[in-house]
């Protein structure tokens, strides 16, 4: 009689367990964007807890953030002003910027030339004077017909950008004055190289190039 209750109570056990299985599946989670029944507002994705921060994402700096302090855009940047800070500048602001503001952020860029709107120059009386972190604000949110471009560029490369801005507006308004003295001398003699060509800023300049045998290349066409 105790051999049979014995193997009653396994096999109950055996088929309890096997009851309880469940398959790959069959999985226990919530996929992106599914509703729930479970919380109060339907959601399964919940609100991140109040001051979590993003592994290697602390910016405890608000002003390197956010390029304000109470509110206002800030007059120096948030970092020493280095020749490598310029040069990575240079480098993202040809990246990013050049196709609208063009090389010496005049707003001629190439697209603009091709018919899109032309923002307003750098080197305006209200831009010259804008602060740095202006700039800086602009990229992160954007302005008028500008998108933000804070997914694109990390806040270094935007500070970055800004300074080099700000490098751009001093080149279009020196002097030979200006220039040290112990270099002076190579842009005063007769060999010195003259006056680049004024970038061309026609709409139609593809179109005069082709006619005239320059190149084959033209809206739609690689070169």
């Amino acid at each position: 009689m105790r051999h049979r209750i014995l193997a009653a109570a396994i096999g109950l056990s055996v088929l309890s367990i096997a009851a309880c299985r469940r398959d790959m599946q069959d999985q226990p989670k919530y996929k992106n964007l599914r509703g729930s029944a479970f919380f109060d507002d339907k959601r399964s994705a919940r609100p991140v807890v109040e001051d979590t921060v993003a592994r290697g994402f602390l910016y405890a700096d608000q002003r390197f953030l956010t390029g304000k302090v109470d509110g206002q855009p800030i007059a120096s940047l948030p970092m020493p002003l280095t020749r490598e800070l310029l040069v990575r500048g240079k480098q993202r602001f040809g990246i990013f910027c050049t196709p609208c503001h063009g090389l010496t952020g005049n707003g001629l860029g190439v697209i603009v030339q091709r018919g899109l709107r032309q923002p307003p120059s750098f080197h305006i009386d209200r831009l010259r004077e804008a602060p740095v972190g202006y700039f800086y604000d602009v990229e992160t949110r954007g302005f008028g017909s500008m998108m933000d471009y804070a997914a694109q560029i990390p806040p270094s490369d935007r500070w970055a950008i800004a300074a080099y801005i700000r490098a751009l507006q001093l080149s279009q308004r020196t002097t030979i004055a200006d220039v040290p003295a112990a270099a002076r001398a190579a842009f005063e003699s007769a060999s010195a190289p003259g006056r680049a060509e004024r970038f061309p800023v026609d709409a139609n300049d593809w179109k005069h190039a082709v006619d005239e045998g320059k190149t084959d290349a033209g809206p739609g066409k690689e070169h």
